[in-house]
């Protein structure tokens, strides 16, 4: 697909992925401090993007947060602490998250596998296994691999909902000047009940 370095993660990795993603959220909230991955995994070396979404487990489960980048030049650990960071702050979601809501938040940690530019979509993407960045000028947006399966959208409404996201129209992703991106990622989450990380 891409020229990025191929990453897979062990059940283990992304155990502690989404467990640095939640320290990251919680020296950032309680301390407004950077978390450092410290003495990181083998994996978390690879030099690849990642997003990370947090969401209220109190009534509908709400987003609080989402930020990240399918491609960077940073080491996996570091990609993760700022994705976290950004996700926790009031330029992701509209208000910065606060200590009170510390215990009620499920992580979610998605770590990009490779990525491809495509200029087929519909035949291209698979639902589960793709997510999609929407880049058309100033204007982004992406979408996790796992959101059209958890809202049983088909592969055209995966994309009008990225356009959306992204602040364009529902068919922007079909215009010349667009340029869609799907990534194959792994996505580990907190589960909502405090147990053990589960991947998607």
């Amino acid at each position: 697909m891409s020229e990025a370095q191929t990453v897979r993660l062990t059940y283990d990795d992304g155990a502690r992925a989404v467990e640095l993603a939640r320290e990251s959220v919680e020296s950032y909230v309680l301390h407004g401090q950077r978390e450092q991955p410290g003495s990181m995994r083998d994996a978390f070396y690879a030099r690849t993007g990642a997003f990370v979404r947090i969401r209220s487990t109190r009534g509908r489960g709400r987003l609080r947060g989402c930020a990240g980048a399918y491609r960077g030049s940073d080491q996996l650990g570091h990609a993760i602490v700022d994705a976290a960071i950004q996700a926790a702050s009031e330029n992701s979601c509209g208000s910065e998250i606060e200590q009170p809501e510390l215990s009620n938040l499920t992580i979610s940690v998605c770590v990009v596998c490779d990525y491809v530019q495509t200029d087929s979509p519909l035949d291209d993407l698979e639902l589960g296994t793709h997510g999609v960045v929407i880049d058309n000028g100033d204007d982004h947006g992406w979408l996790y691999p796992t959101i059209p399966v958890e809202n049983g959208w088909n592969e055209q409404q995966f994309l009008t909902h990225a356009c959306r996201k992204a602040g364009l129209s529902p068919l922007a992703w079909q215009d010349d000047d667009t340029t869609v991106t799907l990534f194959d990622g792994q996505v580990f989450r907190e589960r909502a009940d405090g147990g053990s990380v589960e991947e998607l």
